[in-house]
């Protein structure tokens, strides 16, 4: 699957992101954010990401005292972090070095997504100050984040991940409940209502197809779990679920719900 036109847009939306804290909480904020980052990527299905600590391009601004500064907090904050970036020289924003976060796709493919910039010189430019608990004016430090940067891309890069077909609990229709005959329609809504009660989003099709047509439909449309009613199923009150077009499995409704909630509410 290619999203081209999301992967390069002429316009697009940020989750920018700026934290300004006292010297002494540089690391704690670092820390944070890389909790986050990781709990995000993980979320979206990334196991594979890594870090690079890249330091001061040309040109730029601030002087080499605020970059020696800033680098140097930066590397240890990501240190107390756990992290190991690797080094990218020259690669830094205008004001400050940065950790950028990279992800690989299953196809393999790098993409930098997530960056937090430690900036020295935006504060002292706009002589932004705070009152500590002695009284004293201090210089806060800035911190620039976003986890995802463009949504739209990282939308295109979530899509190929997963190969256009997005987690359950992305789906925009998570589940859908197929009769397969006109003997089970009362039936398959009954089934369909309960789901919706319980929070998934549910779709319904009664119309009189193979049961092998409702299946290949479905994961085209990149519903990941669908539930089949026939005869058997309508007779003993249990449900037939197929995940990702896959092996069925017969469940009650109930069993449906303890078994997709996990992935599907998070």
């Amino acid at each position: 699957m290619r999203s081209t036109r999301l992967l390069r847009g002429r316009a697009f939306v940020q989750d920018d992101a700026h934290i300004f804290c006292a010297p002494d909480q540089v690391e704690a904020e670092v820390a944070r954010f890389c909790r986050l980052v990781a709990e995000v990527y993980g979320d979206f299905g990334f196991a594979d990401w890594s870090v690079a600590l890249s330091t001061r391009p040309e040109p730029r601004i601030g002087s080499e005292a605020q970059w020696d500064e800033a680098e140097a907090r930066l590397a240890a904050a990501a240190a107390a972090a756990g992290l190991e970036p690797r080094p990218q020289p020259g690669e830094g924003a205008l004001y400050g070095p940065k950790l950028e976060f990279v992800l690989r796709d299953s196809r393999g493919r790098a993409w930098q997504c997530g960056t937090i910039q430690l900036d020295l010189v935006m504060p002292e430019r706009f002589d932004l100050a705070y009152v500590d608990a002695e009284g004293r004016k201090v210089r806060p430090v800035m911190l620039h984040q976003a986890v995802l940067g463009s949504l739209e891309r990282f939308l295109a890069i979530l899509l190929e991940h997963h190969g256009g077909r997005l987690p359950l609990w992305l789906a925009p229709e998570q589940i859908l409940v197929a009769s397969l005959g006109a003997e089970q329609a009362g039936r398959a809504e009954e089934v369909a209502a309960a789901l919706e009660e319980a929070g998934f989003r549910t779709a319904l099709d009664l119309r009189p197809e193979r049961l092998g047509r409702k299946v290949a439909e479905a994961h085209a449309a990149g519903i990941p779990a669908l539930l089949a009613i026939g005869r058997r199923e309508a007779e003993s009150g249990r449900v037939s679920l197929r995940l990702d077009g896959g092996a069925p499995e017969e469940l009650t409704v109930a069993g449906v719900i303890e078994r997709l909630r996990p992935e599907a509410f998070r």
